[in-house]
């Protein structure tokens, strides 16, 4: 690996109402050669996203460092979100950005996940290109049952226990799934009605598993009182999101429903980034600036800025 690299890494925790709480994770993941790239608390689905960079090894330490303090804030057994979701680290990916290939990406994502376990005792899965199971490369595929029917799925069922540690899922923190993947858009688009079956139907219908866009991941929820069609895009290259947003358009007219606002859930890369399109255009207050990785490499935002809530 490039002693220059540069490393992305995104972890999602399961706690989006209490914002100090947040706070606190992301002042723990300070560590020199990282910078804090974005970071949002989403109430809808209970649920935060970091966006961090760097060198290799202090994004992995940044990322561990994280995972601890997750473990120590938050207590699964006594949240629910409309997300699914196993750990109070729920997942945590590294992507190559610059001198790095995927491959590299996974030995940190390995590296990462042993750390997890022996500082912290959360076991730890592994996904994408780190997975150790051919049956644990979709991340879908691991959080199936979520941390309620996973942690009752491992008492009875070897083939559901964890990579490292465990057999049991950490009683309060669940388990991380750590992994290695290429850039993902996280896109969310609300529907006018409330009607959450709309957009049931037209998640099931743009997804690849369902014989929709190659690369797209979909589901329909209720966020905030409002139906959603929230989505992970993750191969915008091979389907460029305003293919995906003029699929939206078709079907959603099929299912009698009509688009309202969207939003992004952290960065995307400047290859990806249109910005007369429809689908930017459709996001309140859009500024490439914050939203666009290769921009915000440039001006990250200030720790303990963050860390204060300034």
């Amino acid at each position: 690996m490039n002693p220059e690299a540069i490393i992305e890494c995104v972890p999602n925790f399961s706690e989006g109402t209490e914002s100090s709480k947040v706070r606190r994770i992301v002042a723990s993941m300070e560590v020199e050669g990282v910078r804090l790239l974005d970071w949002s608390l989403d109430t809808a689905h209970n649920r935060s996203v970091v966006t961090i960079a760097g060198s290799p090894e202090a994004v992995v330490e940044s990322a561990v460092r994280a995972a601890g303090k997750a473990a120590e804030l938050i207590d699964l057994t006594q949240q629910n979100g409309v997300h699914p979701r196993i750990g109070a680290a729920d997942v945590i990916p590294f992507i190559p950005v610059s001198g790095a290939s995927l491959a590299d990406c996974a030995v940190l994502a390995r590296q990462a996940g042993l750390l997890i376990w022996r500082r912290y005792g959360v076991p730890v899965y592994f996904y994408g290109a780190a997975a150790a199971r051919p049956d644990r490369v979709q991340l879908e595929d691991v959080r199936k049952g979520q941390f309620e029917g996973l942690r009752d799925a491992v008492q009875r069922d070897a083939s559901r226990r964890p990579d490292i540690g465990g057999p049991e899922l950490h009683e309060t923190a669940g388990a991380s799934v750590v992994g290695a993947r290429s850039f993902l858009i996280a896109y969310n688009v609300y529907l006018r009605q409330p009607d959450v079956t709309q957009a049931r139907a037209i998640a099931r219908d743009i997804r690849a598993s369902n014989g929709g866009l190659h690369g797209v991941k979909a589901l329909g929820v209720l966020a905030g009182g409002r139906a959603q069609v929230t989505m992970n895009i993750t191969d915008h290259r091979t389907t460029p999101m305003r293919k995906v947003y003029a699929r939206l358009l078709e079907l959603a007219q099929r299912h009698g429903a009509d688009l309202e606002d969207s939003e992004l859930i952290g960065l995307i890369p400047q290859d990806a980034y249109e910005p007369d399109a429809e689908w930017i255009t459709r996001i309140p207050n859009f500024d490439p600036d914050l939203k666009v990785l290769e921009r915000r490499l440039e001006r990250p935002l200030n720790w303990a800025e963050q860390a204060r809530g300034v």
